[in-house]
């Protein structure tokens, strides 16, 4: 079985030492999706949720959480990311928003965690927006899509 990179010897929890890896250009790809009324789903295309549009939004405070992934989760290193995009697509059954993420850096450690956090944030984000009409949403699916170093 494969050591745990965050557990030291006595079992504790730590950070992981990435001081003699090499920076790298390195992206992550998440991807999640945040089920919905249809008629929600109508109220978001026509921007008419009462607390503003949801996607632009949502879209920003995606953005926004991966720039502080590492003040959110306690052993995830600090990183000054160079890139991070969230899209949104909604399918032809208008019961589901799919939320992508993308995130880029130069540095000694993956993006990986941003940008699943990007995606987890602008869930919540529509769900906070949409919580008035919509009682029944789910936030499911949340992944890694992929994730590479050059």
């Amino acid at each position: 079985m494969k050591r745990l990179t965050h557990i030291g010897t006595n079992g504790e929890a730590r950070m992981v030492d990435v001081s003699s890896k090499p920076v790298q250009r390195r992206e992550a790809v998440a991807r999640g999706e945040i089920r919905l009324r249809r008629e929600t789903i109508k109220l978001i295309e026509s921007n008419a949720i009462a607390k503003g549009n949801v996607l632009a939004t949502a879209r920003l405070a995606g953005i926004q959480a991966a720039k502080k992934c590492g003040e959110l989760i306690p052993l995830c290193h600090s990183l000054p990311i160079t890139h991070c995009e969230v899209n949104f697509d909604v399918p032809k059954g208008l019961d589901r928003i799919v939320i992508t993420a993308s995130a880029k850096i130069s540095a000694q450690t993956g993006v990986e965690m941003e940008a699943l956090t990007a995606v987890s944030v602008a869930a919540l984000t529509i769900y906070d927006m949409c919580k008035a009409a919509d009682k029944k949403m789910r936030i499911i699916d949340i992944k890694l899509v992929s994730k590479t170093k050059r």
